[in-house]
């Protein structure tokens, strides 16, 4: 049910800092009560880049572009597009719709849409990582979600304990293993 308008000046922000992954964001969609279609508004550091690059097997997501510009890495082969206020970048599911976004010398204002199916598998080609969300889809409320981002490296299985994965974090690498949480028989 919708919880009637929201205005993004209401709304704080959240920012995240991950190295040269810098950016501020604003769930608009979350906060009017969406649930089948995610919004969010970015503001990303000048020179810094948004998520990791990355593409989703289940869900499709859009850029507007709102103020500033940048650079699109798309699809396989990291074609280079110049994004600048006004552009609209529509990314279906699928490993043609890879992407990163870097913003230019002022930073870069974008509004990010998404269809919020899950389970989705999120894949990140550079990491050799891909993402299991079940309970939530990516960037929904991480409440009821059971797994996210599992390695593919062998090394993460846990021996000894069946049915039980490590999760690590796309951008650091740090465990996040909950035992508890993925595939208990």
């Amino acid at each position: 049910m919708s919880d009637g308008p929201v205005n993004a000046a209401d709304l704080k922000w959240t920012e995240h800092d991950h190295g040269e992954h810098k950016f501020k964001r604003k769930k608009l969609a979350d906060a009017a009560g969406g649930e089948k279609l995610g919004t969010s508004l970015y503001e990303v550091s000048p020179g810094k880049r948004l998520w990791v690059r990355h593409y989703h097997e289940g869900n499709e997501e859009s850029i507007f572009v709102l103020d500033g510009a940048g650079t699109l890495f798309l699809g396989p082969d990291e074609t280079e597009h110049d994004l600048t206020a006004g552009d609209y970048v529509a990314l279906p599911a699928g490993e043609e719709s890879a992407h990163d976004i870097e913003a230019g010398e002022e930073g870069l204002r974008l509004l990010m849409n998404a269809t919020m199916e899950e389970p989705d598998i999120t894949v990140y080609p550079d990491r050799d990582m891909v993402g299991l969300y079940a309970g939530a889809a990516p960037g929904g409320t991480a409440r009821s979600a059971r797994c996210r981002r599992i390695s593919t490296a062998t090394r993460h299985w846990t021996t000894g304990r069946r049915n039980t994965l490590h999760l690590s974090d796309p951008y650091s690498g740090v465990d996040l293993t909950d035992e508890t949480a993925c595939f208990a028989p």
